[in-house]
């Protein structure tokens, strides 16, 4: 096991709440002298299928933790989930079923495994307790938290200001996460910051049970490829893990000169040291930002496609966006029209926009082109024949085949 400065130096990594540092040495200590691995764990709602690279910063520090040997546990919070959690959200969340969250919970077993080590990281559902609860349980739960101490939260507060709706179920939510901790006896939890009174309540719970109190570490909310708003599906600015190796090294390259090294520090396998040099390369213009961000990529897209793929996928990268050439994998839709078809109903039955009023929008900006030339009448009509090669924006091609 590595000394005390060294894990200390790997935890404190990125993270920007440690509560408190001088029990994690504590904690660190005992394991360290008894033999006895810390307990770490990390929640995740599976409110929806797929991870992004946001969902990855807590899962590449609970890897900090696992190669110092720590237990790792990955709580995938099934009963939570169908709750929903109010953090920082404007109205209620919509619950989901008992299938949903079945169905993503199982895609999230899958995906995680691409960063931790399937043979020592221990998956754990948190209806294995919750479940069992009873309603006189959850009374005596309910009663440790008052209405007051509730309405601290800036996103519960604001709606209770502004008069929207807060179901008594929002309420009940930090504190069953809280109970996570208590039945799972945790040494450690992580969280992004916004989780950071949810976590908080985990240790007051085990205080008031005698347990010894979990440490909190908290890492940061990694921002999207716009530069400013935290990745998200929403605001379709995310890197998703279970995207094609293209599209995840094309993204990470279009990631600001200012934001990639803090993709390094939170994302990276490189260690401290290592990224500290080559960032000061890039400053003494020893190294091009380029070239260090295409390191950043490669690493990425290897960890959820493996060394050939990302290899591939920087090939590829410079064949279509450096020499104005082509993907290898190009795709192909056999449209069956027998009439004129409009060009925006064409790009959304190719897969190419979401919408006809996208694909309007795409045509406007400037952004499709047929056969290598740019297009710009949204109300175009394609006739029903032969081929053609379709761009949207700088990724996305198909080559379209009239049947």
């Amino acid at each position: 096991m590595a000394s005390i400065e060294e894990q200390l130096e790997l935890i404190e990594r990125g993270a920007v709440d440690i509560i408190s540092r001088d029990e994690l040495i504590k904690k660190l200590k005992k394991s360290q002298e008894t033999g006895i691995p810390l307990k770490v764990k990390a929640g995740f709602d599976p409110t929806a299928p797929d991870l992004h690279l946001g969902h990855t910063v807590l899962l590449q520090k609970l890897k900090h933790f696992q190669d110092l040997g720590h237990d790792i546990y990955f709580l995938i919070g099934d009963f939570t989930g169908m709750i929903g959690d109010p953090t920082g959200k404007s109205e209620t969340r919509k619950a989901l079923t008992v299938e949903q969250v079945a169905q993503n919970a199982e895609s999230y077993k899958e995906q995680v495994f691409k960063i931790l080590d399937p043979q020592r990281t221990q998956v754990v559902f948190n209806s294995t307790w919750l479940g069992k609860l009873t309603s006189i349980d959850m009374i005596r739960l309910a009663s440790e938290l008052t209405v007051a101490r509730m309405l601290e939260r800036e996103d519960f507060r604001t709606r209770f200001d502004t008069g929207k709706p807060i179901s008594i179920h929002e309420f009940l939510y930090p504190l069953i996460q809280g109970y996570d901790s208590v039945a799972m006896h945790a040494d450690v939890e992580l969280g992004g910051t916004d989780q950071l009174f949810n976590v908080l309540m985990g240790r007051d719970l085990q205080r008031s049970r005698g347990q010894e109190p979990q440490v909190v570490l908290t890492m940061p909310l990694l921002e999207g490829l716009d530069g400013v708003n935290k990745m998200s599906k929403s605001l379709g600015n995310y890197i998703g893990i279970t995207e094609s190796a293209d599209n995840i090294y094309g993204k990470v390259l279009s990631v600001s000169d200012e934001l990639m090294f803090r993709y390094f520090a939170l994302l990276s396998n490189l260690n401290s040291r290592e990224i500290a040099a080559l960032k000061l390369q890039v400053e003494s213009g020893k190294v091009h930002p380029k070239e260090a961000k295409k390191q950043l990529a490669r690493e990425l897209t290897a960890r959820f496609h493996g060394e050939a793929m990302a290899l591939s996928a920087e090939e590829n990268f410079e064949k279509v966006f450096q020499k104005g050439g082509v993907p290898d994998d190009l795709p192909e839709f056999k449209c069956t029209a027998t009439e004129p078809i409009a060009l925006p109903q064409l790009l959304m039955d190719a897969g190419l926009v979401n919408s006809t009023s996208d694909g309007r929008r795409m045509i406007q900006q400037g952004a499709v082109s047929i056969d290598g030339g740019k297009v710009n009448d949204i109300n175009l009509t394609i006739s029903a024949k032969g081929e053609m090669l379709i761009k949207v924006g700088k990724r996305r091609f198909c080559k379209v085949l009239f049947t």
